[in-house]
């Protein structure tokens, strides 16, 4: 078992995955925490995280591997991946809601693509991870339920358990050969992070905060409206996400974003079927996510 792991562990760093150990038989990380922090070795300078802590180096790796069955974790950002996890559903019995992979292949239709041929993974609980390859200069962060329900992502801030790994649930298996394709620019549309609001001053007054929410709203609309093929879902997606903060924050009313953007997504060519789906996603996430006004008081 330890041979099976350490190799698992050994053959990620090879294609330049950053790994470090999982606690034997779990998914969670086997190293110290701040508060158990030693200040000696690695962080005799200051308390290093996994993420910092995660290497490719094959001496340190066989070292770590030698002191136990660890499972094995590689960080997402420093390895430049970014991983969709499709979930399955807790308990198949009691919905009807479509499980990761069938949301998953359902956004990519309606994107006009077909599901990225990439490195798969089984998860022991019987989802998929499918890796890519980060574009050069972009930094993603993880999300949870931006894509859709039971889709996440792990890029910086985040780490997938390796295939290899063993958990009582089951093991992580892969699936295909190592070939990593890179993210595609639509999802990496709509997977980098909306545009924070404005600091001005101008936002700690209540009639100012709603005139910088209709600039916002033209902004949007036009950039939708004129969305090339290929960018069109995605850019409604991110419009969507980040005007929702200001229906929640009480700016602007739901109906009105949606109708603006309905017309302005069907301007661009989608379907009316296609705007409505995407703009109820992307705005009951947004406005979930932006219950207390940032940056604006």
């Amino acid at each position: 078992m330890n041979q099976t792991l350490l190799n698992a562990a050994l053959t990620a760093a090879e294609r330049g995955w950053h790994v470090f150990p999982l606690r034997p038989g779990t998914k969670r990380p086997a190293l110290h925490g701040e508060s158990a922090c030693p200040r000696t070795g690695p962080c005799t300078h200051g308390h290093l995280k996994w993420e910092q802590r995660a290497t490719t180096d094959p001496d340190r790796i066989r070292a770590t591997w030698s002191h136990g069955v660890f499972n094995v974790g590689i960080a997402t950002g420093p390895s430049g991946l970014v991983v969709i996890d499709l979930d399955v559903l807790k308990d198949k019995g009691s919905s009807d809601a479509p499980d990761g992979a069938t949301t998953f292949r359902a956004l990519c239709e309606r994107a006009g693509h077909a599901v990225p041929a990439t490195y798969r993974v089984r998860t022991a609980s019987g989802g998929e991870h499918l890796y890519f390859t980060a574009p050069a200069g972009v930094r993603l962060p993880n999300t949870a339920g931006a894509i859709g329900e039971l889709v996440d992502t792990r890029a910086w801030g985040g780490y997938v358990v390796a295939a290899g790994s063993l958990t009582p649930a089951g093991p992580y298996e892969a699936l295909c050969g190592p070939e990593t394709a890179v993210l595609p620019g639509w999802l990496q549309c709509i997977l980098r992070p909306a545009p924070k609001p404005s600091q001005a001053p101008s936002m700690t007054v209540a009639g100012q905060s709603r005139r910088y929410a209709d600039v916002a709203l033209t902004a949007e609309t036009r950039n939708v409206a004129t969305a090339q093929p290929g960018a069109r879902e995605g850019t409604l997606f991110r419009a969507a996400r980040a005007l929702g903060r200001f229906v929640a924050w009480g700016d602007l009313p739901r109906h009105v974003v949606e109708q603006a953007l309905q017309e302005a997504g069907e301007a661009a060519g989608l379907t009316v079927a296609e705007c409505r789906s995407t703009l109820r996603s992307a705005l009951n996430w947004s406005i979930a996510h932006n219950q207390t006004r940032r940056g604006a008081a």
